[in-house]
């Protein structure tokens, strides 16, 4: 009997474009224009990017011919793996998955985009790398269970993420299903990501996705050279799914592959931070315009999420009412609740101008998380939220069952561009910013990947358009 490794590894191996349904492959440009958008920025803008440069840069990885997102140096294929895999992941404003609950783009993509340069193929193949990504990546979660894998400390979106980026550099690399399933076999040796940033705000959230992405890469070049990797990475004794989670469920490795496409199931975020904040922070930009709220009127806000959710955004409550750096706030519900009070929205620069405002942190501390029913009876198929907020001159509740950005309540194509301008204006010129746009939304026409990394890079002068 074939056992899931194998399957997935053929799977991974055989996808050809023309495989893919037109709706799932339009989907998956959307993902990586809206991932381009992000990189771009967090090149310029996130924190933790000097220090990434700065190590790449003494780690030997400058100079190596392939493209990082926004940058004039080249870099090695697994520095630009890397690099581009931490950028992606950097603002936490990349997409996700509800029932993997994690991010598949930003493992994925740097992986493809390297192997991509590497290989000198087109956007086409590209894109069927990159779906063939997604679908590992969230088959291999869904099979683990996310909430045990969480509760054993774990990062889905670095874990399983080191497998989808093996997947979608080993078909561009031209692994066929031997060569995929030693791909997956080495990729299990490297596959880690630890959720002990929660506790003090770390950048390693970002870098051990980044992290993943360069793993998949290695992982798929070594198996192309002939290096062996043990053939049961998945199911065997002390393979993946038994090593990382209690209770997994094997089948679903497998089951619905090729025909239930998860990439149709990726959620686009309309505010960089945890997904499990969003449904709450619809909730309270809703009430918030509909009652005339003010943060001063507040006596006391009720958030109430899934148990996941809660490790996440609500626990410990000490810590998460008195954030310190962007990571906190990122995974701060009363943070992200209070900003959203004040403003009526969260976008990426409130991070910077509220994280030191003392109103801000005072109206922190009357915001609490709990587990709530309702969320919970919806999870995980979607992450649902609930609000309760007492003011000076009356109670107001509201429910969301389905937060934006997700497949059933899809950003619009005009607020994916907003998103996208948003991000780059700061560095791209208009003609620039349009030309990247038209190649990414077009990318089965690209022939070079190279020339599309290329548009990535500032040209922003004064009089530029």
């Amino acid at each position: 009997m074939t056992g899931e490794t194998e399957t997935l590894a053929r799977f991974a191996a055989d996808l050809r474009i023309s495989d893919v349904p037109d709706a799932v492959a339009e989907r998956a440009k959307l993902l990586i224009f809206d991932t381009f958008g992000i990189m771009v920025r967090a090149t310029h803008d996130a924190e933790s990017t000097p220090s990434l440069l700065r190590a790449a840069a003494r780690l030997g990885y400058e100079g190596g011919g392939i493209s990082g997102a926004g940058l004039e140096t080249s870099y090695t294929p697994p520095g630009a793996a890397m690099i581009n895999g931490t950028l992606a992941h950097s603002l936490d404003f990349d997409d996700t998955h509800a029932g993997g609950s994690l991010h598949p783009s930003a493992p994925i993509l740097p992986a493809a985009l390297a192997a991509a340069e590497m290989a000198g193929v087109s956007g086409r193949d590209m894109l069927a790398a990159i779906i063939v990504g997604y679908e590992v990546q969230i088959h291999i979660s869904l099979a683990l269970g996310p909430t045990d894998h969480y509760r054993r400390g774990y990062h889905p979106s670095a874990t399983c993420g080191a497998f989808g980026a093996a997947a979608a550099a080993g078909r561009l690399l031209g692994l066929d299903a031997k060569g995929m399933t030693r791909a997956f076999g080495i990729v299990l040796s490297q596959a880690a990501g630890s959720l002990q940033f929660l506790e003090d705000g770390a950048w390693t959230k970002r870098f051990q996705v980044g992290w993943a992405a360069q793993n998949g890469l290695v992982a798929a070049t070594l198996a192309a050279e002939g290096f062996i990797g043990p053939t049961k990475a998945l199911e065997g004794r002390a393979g993946f799914l038994s090593t990382y989670a209690p209770n997994p469920d094997p089948e679903k490795v497998v089951a619905g592959l090729g025909g239930d496409w998860e990439t149709m199931n990726i959620a686009v975020k309309p505010y960089p931070s945890c997904r499990y904040s969003h449904a709450p922070l619809d909730a309270l930009i809703s009430l918030r315009a509909q009652n005339g709220i003010n943060g001063d009127d507040v006596e006391l806000v009720e958030v109430g999420v899934s148990k996941t959710g809660m490790i996440l955004i609500g626990e410990p409550q000490a810590s998460k009412q008195s954030p310190k750096t962007v990571v906190d706030g990122q995974f701060s519900m009363p943070f992200l609740a209070a900003v959203a009070l004040r403003s009526g929205g969260m976008g990426w620069d409130d991070y910077d101008r509220h994280l030191k405002d003392p109103a801000t942190l005072d109206l922190c501390r009357r915001i609490t998380t709990a587990p709530d029913p309702k969320p919970e009876a919806e999870f995980p198929e979607r992450l649902s939220g609930i609000v309760r907020i007492r003011t000076k001159y009356g109670n107001f509740e509201e429910f969301v069952r389905i937060p934006k950005g997700e497949p059933e309540n899809f950003v619009s194509d005009l607020e994916l561009r907003a998103k996208f301008d948003g991000l780059t204006t700061v560095t791209l010129s208009d003609a620039r910013r349009n030309a990247l746009s038209t190649a990414l939304l077009s990318l089965e026409k690209v022939t070079d990947v190279g020339a599309l990394m290329a548009l990535t890079r500032s040209n922003r002068t004064a009089g530029a358009s």
